[in-house]
């Protein structure tokens, strides 16, 4: 059974069972899904369940009703889709999803240790190492020998909320993944949804230190896992020049350090981050 589940600020307030034909969303007390906020029209939104497939459509609302952070008036709903109501978001699951799916979508994206590229992840990894020993440090150079630089914004805010020093995961923990339960509290899991092609609302979550992604020959990329945050950086591609995109900008040979709701473009799929 599909289930929604409403969320604010990442804290979960209520689960929704799927078992109706119709479901309305809004701020009225008459809704079915009840968004008590401002930014909330009346009657904001609709779900329709038909079968074994449920649409998403915007009823004229004030202030609009996005999936995966883009405005919708229709929409098919799929497994992992996030929508946004306002300040509240609602995450569509559907358990009708097979695990073969995801483990389809697992192997095409994302790439095993044995088919990498031992001197390419290497130098990605110490360009995000050094991202991260000048987040710890709070300076806006990067260590010389990485060759890469912090962007005004993600200077600024380093030097507003420096990040407490914690030792970076061995290399033993990059290849063999890290236990989600050991990992920094300050830092928040998170994880990757698809936003397009054939596997779109497939999610990915990141609990390793590091996650090797996309196409060999095409474009790769590696995100790690920080004490400070997470961090994208650019492994090899099948022409000179040719980053992953984050929020439609190529990221260049510099690590850059990834926030909620960036979109990733990587070997022509786009990508949601989502810290959880």
């Amino acid at each position: 059974m599909a289930r929604l589940i409403l969320s604010l600020d990442n804290q979960v307030l209520a689960e929704y069972n799927m078992s109706k034909e119709r479901y309305t969303i809004g701020r009225l007390p008459d809704n079915d899904v009840r968004i008590d906020n401002p930014a909330v029209s009346g009657h904001h939104s609709l779900i329709i369940n038909i079968l074994n497939d449920s649409f998403l459509e915007d009823l004229n609302s004030t202030n609009g009703t996005y999936v995966n952070g883009k405005l919708i008036k229709k929409h098919a709903l799929q497994h992992g889709d996030v929508i946004t109501i306002g300040h509240h978001q609602l995450r569509f699951s559907d358990e009708q999803m097979g695990d073969s799916d995801q483990d389809e979508f697992e192997k095409t994206m994302v790439i095993p240790s044995s088919q990498q590229n031992a001197g390419q992840l290497a130098k990605a990894e110490k360009a995000a190492e050094a991202a991260a020993r000048a987040a710890r440090r709070g300076q806006e150079d990067y260590a010389t020998d990485a060759g890469v630089k912090l962007d005004e914004e993600e200077a600024a805010a380093v030097k507003s909320k420096p990040a407490a020093r914690v030792e970076p995961a061995a290399h033993t923990e990059t290849a063999a993944g890290v236990d989600a339960r050991s990992l920094p509290n300050a830092l928040p899991m998170a994880k990757l949804q698809v936003l397009s092609g054939a596997f779109a609302g497939r999610e990915l979550e990141l609990t390793k230190a590091l996650t090797t992604l996309g196409r060999p020959g095409v474009q790769v990329a590696a995100i790690t896992r920080r004490s400070e945050g997470y961090y994208i950086v650019h492994v090899e591609s099948g022409k000179e020049g040719d980053y992953p995109l984050v929020n439609g900008q190529p990221i260049g040979a510099q690590a850059k350090r990834l926030t909620d709701n960036d979109v990733v473009q990587l070997a022509g799929v786009k990508m949601g981050f989502f810290a959880s």
